[in-house]
């Protein structure tokens, strides 16, 4: 079956249940219009949301990345003489 026909099909099935509620007097805010724009309301909440948690993220990954290169700065001249002192009791040459 065609998607359009199939979405056009629902929207109508929709469209006949609100007026039947809107007949018996239980709301007049169910149809077509209102759902899509619920649907957009919530996919821009969605949006919205994904890019909080994308930019949390990107803030940790950049806390971390300034971590990492803070440590490797602080112990590089004290872990390179190590290895250095290292390689020469193994044997290995430095360079």
């Amino acid at each position: 079956m065609d998607t359009k026909k199939l979405i056009n099909t629902a929207l109508n099935g929709l469209d006949i249940i609100g007026y039947q509620l809107d007949q018996y007097g239980i709301t007049g805010k169910l149809n077509r219009h209102n759902l899509a724009a619920y649907i957009m309301l919530e996919q821009k909440h969605l949006e919205g949301e994904w890019d909080s948690i994308q930019a949390k993220f990107d803030r940790r990954r950049s806390q971390i990345d300034g971590l990492l290169t803070a440590i490797e700065t602080r112990t590089d001249p004290l872990v390179k003489p190590l290895l250095s002192r290292l390689n020469q009791f193994r044997g290995i040459s430095g360079n």
